[in-house]
């Protein structure tokens, strides 16, 4: 029964992995389409658009990042 607990717990955390995946890869789709757009209409504004949007993508990367090596810490914490 603990092998069976195990396994289980190692493929929740598997599939919590990839959907907190899904999240920031969405979420900076569409910031970097809103970025382009506002470029497109303004192209003065573009310096500021960009600095704006890569501050925006390293922020969401790095929440990404965080939340998936939390997930596997607790892979590893289960499998132990």
């Amino acid at each position: 029964m603990d092998s069976l607990i195990s396994a289980a717990s190692v493929i929740a955390a598997g599939l919590s992995v990839g959907l907190a995946a899904i999240g920031p890869g969405i979420g900076q789709g569409q910031a970097a389409s809103a970025a382009v757009e506002a470029i497109a209409r303004q192209p003065e504004t573009e310096n500021s658009v960009r600095g704006t949007l890569l501050l925006s993508l390293a922020y969401g990367s790095f929440n990404n990042l965080w939340f998936s090596s939390s997930f596997i810490c607790i892979i590893c914490k289960s499998i132990h």
